[in-house]
């Protein structure tokens, strides 16, 4: 998840765009281009379906959700196309050795551990502490869905599939399997304690982030958010101290099976189940768009949980095409800009969600905060449920 700062835009403006009731003013010199209304930034937050809207609010997530099939494809297509292939051989400039690329994937682990407890559950609580309620409100990820907890431990969850060398699937209970070709595996045969301990703290990250009460972005300042933003720092710093130096002295024939594991039993199907779903959620918006009903919302919702699954669980590989192609702030940029969401919901021009190679910075930046997972949430959620029709 890339996290675009845009508390600026939501919060010191004193108005901001969204439909049709003025709230700052009436004066017509106050409304931008266009002649639409002004209001409160954090009424945008709080819009319902209605019949004025029914019609956009289809159209919008069918455009965001067709956006987020096309990304999840073109990510599994770019792995399947020659990228697994070169991080799989490493022999290129990129990855030299087989030992490289486990220092790639330790690094991704490293990264995603910082993110989750020093940013995703961490940026909230400090703003809260500090005194900023409603920007704090605003940090917490998959807020619209409650999601937030499901998220954060699935994001570690990815930690355990990359070291475990293999996809935990709650369903079949086999959360201590551990495969034979793994870094788990590997390490055990030399350094079993340091093996342990490995385990041992990614299972007390992700059994401390689900210990915060739910939903989180109600229980924001509590221990339990402590406890996790600690666990989670924790096991960075032992990935990083202690963990990643530990493959260093392990010669390249052990840990090239280790690479391929990697690729094909955990960063594959990721992305596979990823593309896949992805397609559903967005055969279900389509059926949504045609017949709106409380039923096709609770579709989507369920649609839409199911999408996000996999992409949470493959954020401890955040590298390769996922960041070369910009897929990560397409798919999952967070906080959104709400009040130009409202204000394309009413325009209906779906333009500014797209953009392409040589658009400046901004323009991309922009672009993403009106499209991928988290928008479709809006449109889809409210208050950790699925939206009504009426």
């Amino acid at each position: 998840m890339k996290k675009i700062f845009k508390y600026a835009m939501l919060f010191a403006a004193a108005c901001t765009l969204s439909f049709g009731v003025a709230a700052c003013g009436d004066d017509e010199n106050e409304k931008p281009a266009g002649g639409v209304d002004t209001i409160d930034p954090e009424k945008a937050a709080d819009l319902d379906y209605n019949d004025t809207y029914a019609a956009q609010w289809g159209n919008y997530m069918a455009v965001v959700s067709n956006l987020l099939k096309q990304d999840a494809q073109s990510l599994y297509d770019a792995w399947t196309g020659g990228y697994a292939t070169l991080f799989k051989t490493h022999n290129s400039d990129e990855y030299p050795s087989a030992l490289s690329c486990v220092e790639q994937i330790l690094d991704g682990c490293i990264d995603i551990a910082g993110e989750v407890g020093d940013q995703k559950i961490g940026e909230p609580y400090r703003l809260y502490v500090d005194g900023k309620t409603t920007e704090a409100l605003y940090a917490v990820e998959s807020w619209y869905s409650w999601h937030s907890r499901e998220d954060y431990r699935n994001n570690i969850y990815s930690i355990r599939n990359s070291y475990y060398g293999n996809i935990y699937d709650e369903d079949k209970s086999n959360y201590d399997v551990v495969d034979a070709n793994s870094l788990s595996a590997v390490l055990a045969k030399v350094n079993p304690e340091l093996d342990a301990t490995a385990k041992a703290k990614i299972k007390a990250a992700a059994d401390a982030i689900w210990a915060i009460q739910q939903p989180f972005r109600n229980n924001i300042n509590t221990s339990a958010t402590v406890a996790a933003m600690d666990a989670c720092a924790d096991l960075g710093d032992f990935i990083e101290n202690e963990l990643k130096p530990a493959f260093s002295d392990i010669d390249e024939a052990t840990l090239s099976p280790v690479v391929t594991q990697y690729v094909d039993a955990v960063v594959l199907p990721t992305y596979k189940l990823l593309a896949e779903r992805n397609a559903a959620l967005d055969v279900a918006v389509n059926a949504f768009k045609a017949n709106p009903s409380d039923a096709a919302f609770t579709a989507c919702a369920n649609a839409w949980l199911a999408a996000r699954q996999p992409w949470e669980s493959s954020e401890a590989f955040l590298f390769g095409p996922v960041d070369e192609l910009g897929l990560d702030p397409n798919m999952d940029s967070w906080p959104l800009d709400q009040a130009q969401i409202a204000q394309i919901l009413k325009s209906g021009d779906f333009s500014e969600l797209t953009w392409k190679e040589g658009d400046s910075d901004q323009d991309i930046e922009d672009a993403q905060s009106l499209r991928g997972f988290h928008t479709l949430e809006f449109f889809i959620f409210k208050d950790g449920q699925p939206r009504k029709v009426k």
